[in-house]
């Protein structure tokens, strides 16, 4: 499918504040970007800020309000979407001079753009009639990046009243998150992640914009964001059932990509990537059938000619070459470049202090955390502010964080109103609860750990945003929690956006001197790892059906590792450097799989 913005990659989303505004930095160069919508009080502010900015008038949306969260939802979308439109078309009305932003855009366009070739034409021509012609011919292709939402979906919470009375459904988290953006004059797509939400599904088809109008065409579209083929055709059935096309699949990899991590059972990307390859002509087919009968079935219009459906990749990717190769080999219509992002400060959110500590990181530095109270795997950064805080308030044996947003709580073990597991009253009923389990020193250590781990998210992931800006966060509260992707350690450089979007394209290199394997040795590490870490949990008290898990587990891995070495001579082909190490890596890491030790499952009633 061809890509509807000038650009092949896009922008996803991180954290909460580190993408909330980049549509307003990258959209009018043409770039596809994703805002976090989940917390409205961030979205709040941040309009707040902007609308001061660009001289808009703000009218501020009290939480009084009983539908506050989607009207601030819908009311910073529709400002985005104003100042995106401005910022295109003061840039398309510019001259074409050094300096000038439509010569940026331009210039970032990858190189077989055929609106870069004619860009570069037009420069070489001298002054008259056919360059004013062709300039404005120019000018008529400019076309602004999408402005794209994501909805954790899973992150749906009862909301209740200030009696405690509960509300009904479509006041909780992501239903009001996703009627924020439905309603807005927006007409991007919004990214579903984090897994099945039943009510949030079944309520997406109750908005004219997401079903076919007349012409067969969708004002805003779905993305799922997606781990294997398996879970796609499973979400795109449900949705198409209820007439609702899924407009793209964005495979993210399990491990090798920021915040949360949703590993597989070991099934590496490579594999995954290959049975897309084979199988998305059928699923395109077999998804448009079952959508199209329930366009029908409902009295609405159905879909004429098929309506388009992307397929792309994120997490992880590092090089040019292996981004070409993702969308050349694999047939990806388009790739996720997320943490370098962190380091360009024209187009995310990360304070002064967080930026230069990520310039300084050595690859130690980004961890597998279980830091999210969702209890997810959650990569982290050791050197940040939001860890020197957790890890002083347990010096002051005060674990634990205040709890004001309540956006991830969701715990009943001790109380009758879900509360959050990062929060102090939470740590410190369940760190009461340990003591009396009677542990040995080790196993108290371990469960002291997962239990303290817990961070404050809602307030972490969004203060980095606000302090750039040069506001003050709620209650001051100013540690920054930041989640990159482990590939951020190849990283090292502050740059502008322009030279981002130049390494990408391959126009230069900025990867560091860190010894760097190819993307998809990387991950298989992080698996193995992760394979290691999972086993050390429960070593003491290894069930029968773990076990079984953890020898499926590693047969995948084997089975990836056997997938790449028959993967080599199309590697070569394309010419991708490096490739002389690829082999040993995938043996080495082959090697210490097979002499990986799971412990024998202690019987059900003991010895």
């Amino acid at each position: 499918m061809m890509r509807s913005t000038p650009h092949n990659f896009h922008i996803p989303v991180m954290g909460l504040g580190y993408t909330i505004d980049t549509p307003l930095k990258v959209a009018h160069f043409g770039i596809s970007s994703v805002v976090s919508i989940i917390e409205d009080e961030l979205v709040e502010r941040m309009r707040e800020f902007h609308c001061l900015e660009s001289g808009e008038v703000f009218v501020p949306i009290p939480k009084e309000e009983l539908d506050h969260r989607a009207l601030r939802i819908t009311a910073y979308l529709d400002l985005m979407q104003k100042l995106v439109q401005r910022n295109t078309e003061a840039l398309r009305t510019e001259p074409f001079e050094p300096g000038t932003r439509i010569m940026q855009y331009f210039e970032m366009l990858p190189d077989e753009s055929l609106e870069r070739a004619m860009f570069v034409d037009m420069l070489a021509m001298p002054e008259g009639a056919q360059r004013s012609g062709y300039a404005e011919e120019l000018r008529r292709t400019i076309k602004a990046g999408a402005i794209d939402v994501n909805i954790m979906a899973k992150i749906d919470p009862q909301r209740y009243t200030k009696e405690g009375e509960p509300l009904p459904a479509e006041y909780a988290d992501a239903m009001a998150a996703f009627r924020g953006f439905a309603n807005s004059s927006v007409s991007g797509s919004v990214v579903l992640s984090a897994g099945y939400n039943p009510r949030l599904y079944a309520y997406i088809a109750q908005f004219p914009d997401f079903l076919p109008d007349a012409q067969g065409r969708l004002r805003k579209k779905v993305i799922l964001k997606v781990s294997d083929l398996r879970s796609a055709l499973v979400q795109g059935k449900i949705l198409a059932k209820k007439g609702v096309w899924v407009s793209e699949y964005r495979i993210e990899s399990g491990l090798n990509c920021g915040g949360h991590a949703f590993a597989t059972d070991g099934i590496l990307l490579g594999p995954i990537l290959e049975e897309f390859k084979e199988k998305r002509g059928a699923m395109e087919t077999e998804v448009l059938d079952m959508c199209n009968k329930a366009l029908i079935e409902s009295g609405a219009r159905s879909f004429q000619r098929t309506p388009g459906l992307r397929i792309t990749v994120q997490g992880g990717i590092g090089t040019t070459d292996e981004d070409r190769f993702l969308r050349t080999y694999y047939e990806m219509d388009g790739t996720g470049w997320g943490s370098p992002f962190l380091l360009v400060p024209e187009a995310t959110n990360v304070d002064e202090q967080t930026l230069q500590q990520l310039t300084k990181a050595k690859p130690e530095d980004y961890f597998l955390s279980w830091a999210s109270p969702l209890g997810i795997p959650f990569h982290n950064f050791r050197p940040s502010t939001s860890e020197a805080q957790r890890m002083q308030r347990i010096a002051k044996n005060r674990p634990g964080s205040a709890c004001y947003k309540d956006f991830l709580s969701s715990d009943t073990e001790f109380t009758a109103m879900p509360i959050c597991t990062a929060s102090r009253q939470y740590q410190h009923l369940k760190l009461k609860q340990l003591e009396e389990r009677g542990l040995n020193e080790v196993a108290y250590a371990r469960e002291f750990e997962r239990i303290t781990a817990k961070d404050c998210l809602c307030e972490g992931l969004g203060a980095s945003a606000l302090i750039k800006d040069g506001m003050t966060p709620a209650h001051k509260l100013e540690a920054v929690a930041i989640c990159p992707g482990p590939n951020l350690a190849y990283f090292s450089q502050v740059v502008p956006l322009r030279t981002m979007v130049d390494h990408i394209h391959g126009r230069l290199s900025l990867l560091n001197e860190n010894l760097r394997s190819h993307m998809f040795v990387n991950e298989l590490v992080l698996y193995v790892k992760y394979l290691q870490r999972e086993i050390d949990q429960v070593r003491d008290e290894l069930t029968e059906k773990q076990h079984k898990y953890f020898e499926k587990f590693r047969t995948n891995l084997l089975n990836g590792i056997k997938y790449y070495e028959e993967l080599i001579p199309a590697l070569n082909d394309h010419r991708l450097p490096n490739m002389e190490t690829f082999m040993d890596d995938l043996q080495r890491h082959a090697n210490t799989l097979k002499s990986l030790i799971i412990p024998i499952p202690v019987p059900v009633g003991g010895v």
